[in-house]
């Protein structure tokens, strides 16, 4: 007899495969600018929390959508110099120097 954890799980199991393999694979394949992308999101939230603002307020003060601002702050942005030069200017902080002192 099978418990009921086993049950459930076989009675709610996905028909598709699974992408946990492809995902890592991806994530290994891009540490580094994904590392990179983490520090530039740390500095924002650091900048957001002293400054106690929301995300509405920073995607205002960049111009851009607070659905961006959440893709930035995920960690998972694959930023070009110009978009790193548009958050510095536009938050008044250093992003790209906070993340290459990290590294």
């Amino acid at each position: 007899m099978k418990s009921k954890a086993v049950q459930f799980l076989e009675a709610n199991q996905s028909g598709e495969r699974s992408t946990f393999v492809d995902d890592a694979k991806w994530r290994q394949e891009n540490a580094s600018w994904l590392r990179r992308s983490r520090r530039v999101a740390y500095a924002i939230m650091d900048y957001m929390q002293d400054n106690g603002l929301s995300r509405n307020d920073v995607a205002e003060k960049l111009g851009v959508s607070p659905q961006y601002v959440s893709k930035i702050l995920s960690g998972k942005v694959n930023f070009s110099f110009k978009t790193i030069s548009e958050i510095e200017e536009g938050l008044g902080i250093e992003v790209f120097q906070a993340a290459a002192m990290e590294a």
